[in-house]
């Protein structure tokens, strides 16, 4: 293969390399390590009480418990999975590096995927100890669900890759003062996306929002599965569908706020 063929794929050894620099960046940095960690625990063990409290008190609500538990740990998927590439993303931010990056051979693609891997590296650190411990405190078992779990968090991590890429081009284009959408802005889906009950509680209006989001597929699905036993393969399909739409979106997104931010010399002024 020409160095002009090979120039014109994708470069798996510069990937690598983005995913070297963020793994040194964790391993060399305990604070960021036990903050993975910390807030899925604390989160856990919040809603793990008030799941006991329920199933305990609520008779004819006590079947919902575990709905409860695996709502909080698939919201922390979505959630953590998109933070996990908005951080890994703001550190080249807050480095100032990113006019580095894009000048080197780096292509945005073999960015944008390096990012997408390290937020599944993050996201792993974070919540498989929070299964064992919903497991070890509450005897929930999120492995417990099998082969649809795969469906769950495939659709949920599609969906945070696509809002986190979007957030990083919105950062790239206009600076870190809108940093702050990277905490945000997934806590504005958080009462669309149906996380703690059913869409049919929205007004009716509202519930043709909601179906338009992809996570509420995934909610819904997991509440039928563990409440009813049923396993709704159609609602993971749909929002396969619509996450092949989301991320396509989200990469063309980013290169044109990528495009706007060179044209306006904004790469190398990264302040507020």
């Amino acid at each position: 293969m020409s160095h002009a063929s090979a120039g014109r794929g994708i470069a798996f050894h510069r990937i690598y390399a983005m995913l070297l620099r963020y793994g040194y960046l964790l391993v060399s940095s305990w604070p960021r390590l036990v903050e993975l960690i910390y807030w899925p625990t604390l989160q856990l063990i919040t809603w793990g009480f008030l799941q006991s409290y329920i199933t305990a008190n609520s008779g004819t609500l006590a079947r919902a418990g575990g709905a409860l538990l695996g709502a909080v740990i698939l919201w922390d998927i979505l959630f953590r999975g998109q933070l996990g590439f908005s951080i890994s993303f703001l550190e080249e931010m807050w480095a100032r590096n990113i006019g580095n990056l894009m000048m080197s051979p780096l292509k945005p693609i073999e960015f944008l995927i390096a990012l997408m891997i390290m937020a599944v590296i993050r996201l792993a650190i974070g919540v498989v100890p929070m299964t064992l411990l919903a497991i070890a405190f509450f005897d929930f078992n999120i492995y417990g669900i099998g082969l649809p779990l795969v469906a769950f968090f495939c659709n949920l991590i599609f969906t945070s890759w696509a809002f986190g890429i979007a957030v990083s081009g919105i950062v790239l284009r206009n600076g870190l003062g809108a940093e702050t959408l990277a905490w945000t802005l997934m806590f504005l889906m958080l009462p669309l996306v149906c996380v703690y009950y059913p869409v049919s509680v929205l007004p009716a209006w509202l519930q043709t929002v909601a179906w338009l989001l992809p996570p509420t597929y995934v909610f819904e699905g997991m509440r039928l599965l563990l409440t009813d036993h049923v396993f709704r393969s159609d609602l993971m399909i749909q929002a396969l569908l619509m996450n092949a739409a989301l991320l396509a979106a989200s990469f063309a997104v980013f290169l044109w706020l990528l495009n706007a931010a060179k044209r306006h010399g904004s790469l190398l002024q990264t302040g507020e």
